[in-house]
């Protein structure tokens, strides 16, 4: 495999005496969906804006296609991190701009680009995303899923190397999540990008990701396949079967019920090798 296009070694950031992330290790590799996984609280966005530059760690390095991004001049990290871009858990569109000006405004902030060319970009994002509809609309006129093909066009529209997804499927239904995630999954292999996503919708994200990192008691303590990962033996998994088990007794909606008992099953399946039953909601198929 080719050397890593970014990397963490030994990277660890402290809040005053809160220690979050302690000598974490991580490789993340040119057109790979990578997948970081952890409980709430784990220091997942922590990690996600050491990538994107927003946090400097205490002790470590963070290398950038092999070049450690402390020893770069200030312009060529500047470079460095604009290859990367970043779609929001809540979209982020602005609404009282268009469709079209929430897809241009990236370039327009941060580009010297024409008019035209600014127009051309745009209107290519515009017809991979299908939005062709909807670039007079604003936002709140758009559908949930709408909304987010509106806010992913806007990531890619200045050609990044690398999009980052913070819980793209946080707070949607079952059914929209899968749309969700199959869109990642699309638009990736198309254009080629290298997504990151942070995630805690285990095992739904397995599904498109090429790596899993698992992040755990302030570390990363699994880097591998999602194949690789049912090998893989750690209380990191007996605390997410619990997290689960404690969500699943919260949960009153039926249909909900049964996707927690599934994704249960599926994970305790994948610990233990061994298949277990869980009662399903009541009166409810599918």
């Amino acid at each position: 495999m080719d050397a890593p296009l970014i990397e963490f070694q030994d990277v660890t950031k402290s809040f005053g005496p809160r220690m979050v992330l302690d000598r974490v290790n991580l490789r993340i590799h040119t057109g790979q969906v990578t997948t970081i996984i952890g409980l709430s609280g784990a220091g997942k966005s922590v990690l996600l804006k050491h990538i994107i530059g927003l946090l400097k760690p205490d002790s470590g390095r963070i290398l950038f296609q092999g070049r450690p991004l402390d020893e770069m001049t200030g312009s060529e990290r500047k470079s460095s991190l604009a290859q990367i871009s970043y779609m929001f858990q809540d979209n982020a569109l602005f609404d009282s701009l268009s469709v079209y000006d929430n897809i241009a405004l990236p370039l327009r902030e941060t580009t010297d680009l024409s008019r035209s060319e600014i127009n051309r970009r745009v209107k290519a994002r515009v017809e991979q995303m299908e939005l062709a509809d909807a670039v007079n609309k604003y936002p709140s006129e758009l559908s949930g899923g709408m909304q987010k093909r509106a806010a992913l066009a806007r990531a890619l529209v200045t050609d990044p190397r690398i999009v980052l997804f913070d819980e793209p499927t946080s707070g949607q239904d079952p059914i929209r999540k899968n749309a969700i995630l199959g869109m990642i999954a699309q638009y990736q292999r198309r254009i080629g990008f290298t997504a990151i996503l942070v995630s805690h919708e285990i095992p739904d994200v397995y599904f498109i990701s090429n790596r899993i990192l698992a992040l755990y008691d302030r570390t990363v303590v699994f880097q591998g396949t999602p194949a690789e990962l049912e090998d893989f033996d750690h209380p990191f998994l007996d605390d997410i079967i619990r997290s689960l088990e404690g969500l699943h007794r919260e949960l009153t909606d039926p249909y909900a019920r049964t996707r927690f008992a599934m994704a249960h099953r599926e994970l305790e399946k994948r610990r233990t090798g061994k298949d277990i039953h869980v009662l399903p909601a009541e009166n409810h198929h599918g």
